[in-house]
């Protein structure tokens, strides 16, 4: 894989900022709104409308430390005015139901805020309200020399199919999965560590108000499910199913039949019905990307690293990378102080890699029972009643669960 694609032609238009941002997410907004805040030149490049990225359904689940991360820098005030927070969650299995109480046992809470929210926040914040250059619907993205101290970005203006070219001192890569900041990384000088849980989960969200008043997780013989308030009138619903499956093969009366079955539990309200209104198939694996950072291209959010939704890290881990590279950039811009941009790779990877154990920690417990493997469902108990029962794993579950002092 080549570091760059070729250099733009001669006919193409060009600009110039100090940081090209390629990516509207969380991370690329989050980096961008530090930068307009510290005076600093960056412009926002974004393949999809603001249409898009403010209404796509993603996760909703953040932890305390990136709440307080957010609010340290006043892009918070309506997530804490308007998120619910959370400092319990629920386990179902064998007919019964324990509450675990990771507040009490941490010290941290949970706030419920769907990722458009969030979205949507930051870009009146960077674009309407601070005046942050950002273009909506680009096409054909490409980078060059970014293993130079002149990297640019180039691209298709959607509306006027003019060729643009951005000049610049850094790239900060916030594209996603399928993004193309990642794939101009060098095959030789980065790799990517894989991992496929070999299960499916079908996402859904449904126009009915919530049954708890807290994450609920099933486990279950014919496989996990998982309830989560997204607000007073929508629940986020999950049901294991075989990898790559058809949503069509989940019909509304399929669908409610096994959420009630999956979750049910002595003494737990019964679950109120409602519309679906999405419904996908998620296959479970996790990726991470080492280093993060090439020349003068570093990499946040899923264009590093991907988690899949079953601790609930993804969007915690966007966050983490935004605050580390966008106060780095700020220093290198103002001061030429590099030592931040130098050490974020690695400051970065190690809350990553403690997530993603987490992740295949909690997985097994999640899937041991509908694994099929007498062994591996008898184990997995056993890491539930531990963590149930023990203070000292509780707690430990517990810190882990909400992502306190995990980069040590």
């Amino acid at each position: 894989m080549t570091t760059a694609a070729p250099s733009p032609s001669s006919s193409t238009s060009i600009q110039r900022t100090r940081v090209v941002i390629v990516g509207a997410g969380p991370a690329g907004l989050t980096v961008a709104s530090i930068l307009r805040a510290a005076s600093v030149d960056c412009v926002v490049l974004e393949t999809e409308s603001r249409v898009f990225i403010e209404q796509r359904p993603r996760a909703g689940f953040i932890e305390e430390w990136a709440v307080r991360a957010l609010e340290q820098r006043g892009l918070a005030d309506r997530l804490l005015e308007h998120a619910q927070a959370h400092s319990e969650c629920e386990f179902r299995f064998a007919g019964e139901r324990r509450r675990f109480p990771y507040a009490e046992l941490s010290g941290h809470r949970h706030f419920v805020y769907p990722q458009p929210l969030l979205v949507t926040d930051l870009v009146r914040q960077y674009a309407d309200e601070a005046g942050g250059a950002i273009r909506f619907g680009v096409r054909d993205v490409e980078l060059h020399a970014i293993d130079t101290d002149r990297p640019s970005v180039s691209f298709t203006d959607s509306e006027t199919g003019e060729r643009m070219r951005i000049d610049c001192d850094v790239i900060a890569g916030c594209d996603g999965a399928r993004g193309v900041t990642r794939t101009c990384l060098p095959t030789e000088r980065a790799t990517v560590a894989r991992h496929d849980y070999g299960v499916g989960w079908l996402a859904l969200l449904a126009e009915a108000p919530p049954s708890s008043d807290c994450v609920v997780f099933g486990i279950h013989p014919r496989g996990f499910a998982a309830h989560m308030a997204r607000s007073p009138q929508v629940t986020r619903y999950y049901l294991e199913c075989p990898p790559g499956d058809d949503p069509e093969n989940w019909p509304h009366e399929r669908v409610w039949s096994e959420l009630h079955d999956r979750l049910s539990a002595d003494g737990a309200r019964p679950l109120t019905e409602g519309r679906l209104i999405e419904k996908r198939v998620l296959d479970m694996h996790n990726y991470v990307v080492e280093p993060m950072a090439y020349g003068r291209l570093y990499l946040a959010g899923d264009s590093a690293h991907l988690a899949a939704p079953i601790a609930a890290k993804g969007m915690n881990l966007a966050l983490h990378d935004a605050l580390l590279l966008g106060d780095a950039l700020v220093a290198y811009c103002h001061k030429g102080d590099d030592s931040g941009l130098r050490g974020y790779s690695a400051a970065c990877l190690r809350r990553v890699w403690q997530y993603q154990e987490f992740s295949q920690w909690l997985s097994e417990v999640l899937h041991g029972a509908s694994s099929g493997d007498p062994f591996r469902a008898g184990s997995a108990a056993a890491r539930l009643r531990r963590v149930l029962g023990s203070p000292v794993a509780g707690a430990a579950f517990a810190e882990l669960y909400i992502g306190k002092d995990a980069d040590h």
